[in-house]
């Protein structure tokens, strides 16, 4: 079995001070010729593993392991051969299906282990999975997965949300393509086909949630509709009922004249739209006053007119009344601060049933309310434009008066700010009604408190004002909807106008009828932390998992959301210690996905994408290790199908890093041997300071700073290094070998446990294959040890580092191919302090020693130490280069040259999202380190 990495002993105080040194044509050249014809196959092979590694065909083969040093024994480890390449669909389904069956996803409450609980924002029944899903759920699984790994008890707990007004829509559509309406069927036979609706197709997102492998414990799936979460909706209301705070009154509410509903502030979404300003005089001669208007169809509800009451102009006219057009009633001149005297005319019209701001002028000067359209926008007021639909009586009421000569002034178009139904796109109506209302300011100023004092911590901290800003200023909340499907208001109505909230079991009494109204679907979502526990019972999974230990959402529901968790949470734990009421103790905010330009997401645009079609495409890991890269909290996150494809790209490198690994031998097993090379002892190090650096990156919920130490670690240190600086001590073979096996075991094993969170498909397969262990997700999570940390040999294979990386990019600017070897002096070593290390220099930047004949053709400063004379002759067509690197040069000159035109161009500055200009200035910066790369190289020819 794998050792746990926490239990390895440290590398002893006498490890090597040298790297293990070869001679420089060591390798396969001197063991191939005894068995030419035999193994002629599998030694071409194995150079291909000195080249960047395996190959198919070519890793069980016995004779293949002997040729790299290979012993039977470390070949009779009982591990799976791993394919050529890595398949994910061959992979992910037989995966996860075996997690499920084998219960790693579930929680259990008494298991003693610390709990850990993240509760899923419920997606909509109605919904599909989306990329803003993918992304929300990567987050939340890879924090769930790696607590796991730490031994909590972890807990992600799933569920869907019966998303009131859309679900209703949805069922209301299908009725209408069978020829009827809901009103046709009656409300228990609609709700019915509403639940069988949900039985059918309500799932869908929950099996796309499997295919991104979302660890949540499926046996605790709840619906925000199921009859637990219903009695605590029931329980909560007669709480907040019978404490004083909800009850019913007139006010002005979002309505949707399509929907016939009140709508919450979420469910309106506000555009920019062209419409008219009209100015109208109301009165006569000096005593008249000119208001202004974007809706002429409310004037007909006027009931006063309002000024700022230290506006000189008006003074004389506060208290005096004039004649509203078209209806021949006279109202008001009233002085209101709230009136801007330095907006139009200075003067507003007062409709207080048709806007909230004229309510709230109506409430405080006792103005009448009078409502002039009706649940369908249709004008009810009595005259000429009574049943016209109110875009339909805007320009006949224009029209009207402007016959009578009291239009002043019209301004078309006029852009500004309207407000639609999510659902189905109506324009929102300001409206007069009667519904039910929470008053939120007591729970809204625990909300503040509980954030202020530290029991809930917000990421990133930044959002702590956007949050105040909100549960401090809150309005009354109207949460009673119009529609059949959701929880209905538990408020029985007497003969009388009585009304009585009965408690769990009791029967109204004869003669009353219930409430025909519904929750706002957010009344239900606000208990989704507990509620999904078992409240209003004490279960025992409340006990352990609540309060939740993480909420992982989008800054755009802090208000709508959150913060309603907040509030109900905490009255509903107000009898529970302060620190154990709150419904979470950190709240995590995400940005929302865009494409890789920085544009918003939307089908008008023609840039969604079902993520689905990436994980088709490129597999599960892949897209969330993309959403990973760009997740830094708060901050909206753009992504790209090229994206998508480097992430395939660094999958593939981790598994044909890990094949390679497996056909050398590489090992798990055991302690990490006491004596080792250098380049053993960095990579180590270099390991302990990504393990020490993710941790960090966790705390602060930084997964972009996480999954991009992990990729340069992986990338850069491991497979564009590590593998390179061992091949020729696994080739050579021996005890050097077998220490190198085992410390190539252990980096690779601690790399797939630390990435495993964000790519669970890929570092499974490798992981059991490399260790025989039964799955990752049981492996211990990394632990630092400060002990491995070694900066001496951190900085000899950095000093390496950068004297091959020089040469090879002064190859590649001379237009020499990667596998052509060049004869070179190397000068300076001694005082770089890698002179032992020449030979795999040598090696690694493909260099021939300098022999009789050696001309100095050209010379290279690789470090301020270690200077490379080369003898190029033969090796570059000097012609040629020089037009190959002109063409070069020029086509960078236009690409430079392009980039400043933009960047010097003010109005696209002002216009360009941010993400844009910043691609344009790294093509700008690349541009030119081309062109000083071309210059060298043409001074060098």
């Amino acid at each position: 079995m794998p050792t746990d990495s926490d239990s390895v002993p440290s590398a002893g105080e006498g490890a090597a001070a040298s790297l293990m040194t070869v001679p420089p044509d060591v390798g396969l050249r001197l063991r191939i010729g005894v068995e030419a014809g035999r193994f002629a196959q599998i030694a071409a092979g194995a150079r291909r593993v000195r080249r960047g590694g395996p190959k198919p065909g070519h890793g069980g083969h016995p004779a293949f392991r002997r040729l790299i040093g290979v012993t039977s024994a470390d070949a009779s480890q009982a591990r799976p051969e791993l394919p050529a390449q890595y398949t994910p669909a061959d992979v992910e389904s037989a995966r996860y299906a075996k997690w499920v069956s084998d219960g790693r996803f579930r929680a259990v409450a008494d298991s003693g282990r610390e709990p850990y609980a993240i509760v899923i924002p419920p997606p909509n029944v109605t919904g599909n999975l989306h990329l803003g899903h993918a992304f929300e759920h990567t987050i939340i699984d890879a924090l769930v997965r790696r607590k796991r790994m730490q031994g909590f008890e972890a807990l992600w707990q799933p569920g869907m949300d019966h998303a009131g007004i859309a679900t209703q829509n949805v069922v209301e559509r299908k009725l209408a393509a069978e020829g009827v309406s809901r009103h046709d069927l009656g409300r228990e036979a609609f709700i019915e086909r509403v639940w069988q609706w949900k039985e059918e197709s309500g799932g869908l997102i929950l099996d796309q949630m499997k295919r991104m492998g979302d660890s949540v414990d499926w046996e605790r799936e709840r619906f925000t509709m199921d009859e637990g979460l219903s009695r605590a909706v029931r329980t909560i209301f007669k709480r907040l009922f019978d404490d004083g705070l909800i009850y019913r009154a007139e006010r002005i509410i979002n309505w949707c004249p399509r929907c016939l509903t009140a709508i919450s502030d979420i469910e309106v979404e506000h555009s920019d739209d062209e419409g008219e300003l009209v100015s109208i005089r109301y009165g006569e001669g000096e005593n008249s006053i000119v208001v202004a208007t974007t809706r002429a169809e409310t004037m007909l509800g006027d009931t006063a007119v309002a000024v700022h009451p230290d506006d000189e102009r008006y003074k004389h006219l506060i208290g005096t009344e004039v004649e509203l057009p078209l209806t021949g009633r006279r109202i008001p001149i009233v002085a209101d601060a709230h009136v801007d005297p330095s907006f139009g005319t200075g003067a507003v019209k007062v409709t207080p049933a048709h806007d909230p701001n004229d309510f709230e002028i109506g409430r405080r000067h006792d103005l009448p309310s009078i409502t002039v359209m009706d649940e369908r926008a249709v004008i009810t007021a009595h005259g000429p434009f009574q049943g016209l639909d109110r875009f339909e009586a805007r320009p006949a009421i224009v029209a009207a008066l402007r016959e009578q000569g009291r239009i002043v002034a019209e301004k078309r178009p006029y852009v500004h700010a309207v407000g639609h139904c999510s659902r189905c796109k109506t324009t929102v109506e300001p409206r007069l009604s009667k519904q039910w209302f929470v008053k939120v300011e007591p729970l809204a100023k625990a909300a503040g408190d509980a954030v202020r004092d530290g029991r809930v911590a917000i990421h990133p901290p930044e959002m702590e004002k956007r949050y105040f800003g909100w549960v401090d200023n809150l309005h009354d909340w109207c949460i009673s909807r119009q529609l059949w499907w959701g929880h209905r208001i538990p408020i029985w109505h007497g003969p009388n106008g009585e009304q009585v909230c009965l408690a769990e079991g009791e029967e109204p009494p004869a003669g009353y009828t219930q409430d025909p109204d519904v929750l706002d679907t957010w009344f239900s979502s606000a208990l989704w932390p507990f509620s999904t526990m078992g409240w209003p019972d004490e279960t025992p999974d409340l006990a352990a998992f609540y309060p939740n230990s993480v909420l992982v959402t989008g800054y755009d529901i802090l208000f709508f959301w959150v913060a309603r968790m907040m509030m109900f949470g905490l009255y509903a734990f107000k009898d529970a210690a302060p620190e154990a009421a709150v419904p979470f103790k950190e709240i995590v905010l995400h940005g929302m996905v865009r494409d890789q330009f920085g544009k918003k997401m939307s089908k008008s645009f023609g840039n969604t994408v079902d993520p689905l079609d990436w994980v088709d495409a490129y597999g599960a890991d892949s897209l969330r290790f993309t959403l990973a890269l760009g997740a830094n909290p708060g901050v909206d996150v753009p992504i790209g199908e090229d994206w998508v494809q480097a992430s395939r790209n660094f999958c593939n490198k981790l598994w044909n890093a890990t094949r390679f690994a497996l056909m050398s031998g590489a090992t798990t097993t055991g302690p990490l041997p006491a004596e080792l090379s250098t380049v053993d002892r960095w990579i180590l190090s270099r390991l302990q300071e990504t393990v020490a650096a993710v941790d960090e990156y966790y705390t602060g919920y930084e997964f972009a700073k996480i999954s991009d130490t992990l990729r340069h670690f992986a990338w850069d240190d491991v497979c564009d290094w590590y593998l390179e600086l061992i091949k020729p001590v696994l080739f050579e073979g021996g005890e050097a070998a077998d220490r190198t096996r085992r410390v190539l075991g252990e980096v690779l094993d601690t790399l797939l446990r630390l990435l495993h969170p964000l790519t669970p498909f890929v570092t499974e397969e490798l992981w059991t294959a490399l260790t025989g262990g039964e799955t990752v997700m049981t492996a211990c999570w990394p632990r630092f040890r400060p002990e491995l940390r070694d900066p001496s040999a951190e900085a000899r294979v950095d000093a390496i580092q950068r004297v091959v990386g020089e040469i090879r990019r002064f190859r590649a600017d001379q237009g020499l191919k990667p596998s052509q070897r060049v004869a070179a002096r190397l000068g300076g070593l001694d005082a770089a302090g890698i002179a032992g290390d020449e030979a795999l220099i040598r090696s690694l930047a493909r260099l021939d020693a300098p022999g009789a004949e050696f001309t100095v053709t050209a010379s290279l400063a690789a470090t301020t130490e270690v200077g490379v004379d080369f003898d190029t002759r033969g090796a570059i067509d000097v012609a040629a280069e020089r037009a190959r690197l002109a063409k070069d040069r020029a086509v960078n000159e236009k690409e430079l040259d392009q980039c400043r035109k933009k960047l010097g161009n003010e109005a696209f500055l002002a216009k360009a999202p941010d993400a844009v200009v910043a691609k344009i200035r790294e093509r700008e910066a690349a541009a030119l380190a081309n062109l000083e790369r071309i210059d060298r190289a043409l001074a060098a020819l």
